[in-house]
């Protein structure tokens, strides 16, 4: 006996006990049960009657066609669903993830950015800009030390803990270390933007914010002195100096009996730490002494 006489006859309660008890335990019973237990349940108003099992066939067949379809469909709509999301997750953050360019201790280098402008960035630094739309944002984050040489377009930002340094095709450079702001205009014009403080910086002209201590001077080198090998300060606290020369040579340096607050001028090279120790120490009245482990003491004058 096929299938569908099978359904006419449990349809009519014609099926024997043996042939209910197995035709229950096939694997359409409960679609079976359940669109009659539906068919029950219907409205006078929407309800019709099949003349005849041609017609309850049809009606049948179209239910399990339409299941089907919504079970094959269902899933697939929920991984297109995560397809969806997942690329457009994709696209934002590859779109829009900054690329970022640090240094380590003693370590400088060059970054040249979508525009042709060049970053030298000095030891212990870090930029931070989007590559992709670089062209109509010109706009990066320094967190240390840079010489810029800006190719000419729109406007140029450098934004900093400490103050927003605008151009639009200059050469200067930015030093930003925890509560030390300097800029130095080497070619062109540069806004610099601190606080409440707005200056225009032109060619030799320097800036710089040391707390809430303003301050603006001149300087007759024609790019920074780190680039040649060189850190140099005029009138800057020596704790400055020491984590300059830390970073610079890679080393840790700890004071005796000094005050850090007391201002330096003059400079060290970066080829050689006995030279630099020398040249930091001598001017102020201190002395030094270099562990075994690379670390460094430096001792002022005992009463």
């Amino acid at each position: 006996m096929n299938k569908e006489d099978n359904i006419k006859k449990w349809l009519n309660d014609e099926l024997t006990p043996a042939e209910r008890q197995a035709f229950e335990q096939g694997d359409d019973f409960a679609l079976h049960q359940a669109i009659l237990d539906g068919a029950q349940h219907f409205k006078a108003s929407n309800f019709s009657e099949p003349e005849s099992f041609n017609d309850f066939k049809s009606t049948y067949d179209a239910k399990r066609t339409e299941t089907k379809k919504l079970n094959w469909f269902k899933p697939m709509l929920r991984i297109a669903s995560i397809l969806v999301v997942a690329f457009g997750a994709y696209f934002t953050f590859f779109y829009n993830y900054p690329t970022r360019i640090q240094t380590l201790a003693s370590e400088q280098t060059t970054i040249e950015l979508p525009d042709q402008s060049e970053v030298i960035l000095n030891s212990g630094s870090q930029i931070e800009y989007n590559e992709k739309s670089w062209n109509t944002n010109r706009r990066l984050t320094l967190d240390g030390e840079a010489y810029f040489k800006v190719a000419k377009g729109k406007t140029f930002d450098v934004i900093t803990s400490q103050g927003l340094v605008t151009v639009v095709g200059t050469e200067f450079n930015v030093k930003q270390r925890l509560n030390y702001f300097e800029v130095h205009c080497y070619e062109g014009i540069v806004q610099v933007t601190s606080g409440d403080v707005t200056k225009k910086l032109l060619a030799g002209d320097t800036y710089r914010r040391l707390g809430d201590d303003y301050a603006s001077d001149t300087t007759t080198f024609l790019k920074p002195q780190w680039t040649q090998n060189k850190s140099a300060f005029k009138a800057v606290p020596f704790d400055l100096v020491i984590a300059e020369m830390e970073r610079q040579y890679g080393i840790k340096i700890t004071v005796d009996n000094i005050d850090a607050n007391r201002l330096f001028t003059g400079g060290f090279m970066h080829d050689n730490i006995e030279n630099a120790l020398l040249s930091i120490t001598q001017p102020m009245g201190l002395s030094y002494k270099i562990n075994a482990s690379n670390d460094v003491v430096i001792h002022g004058n005992k009463k």
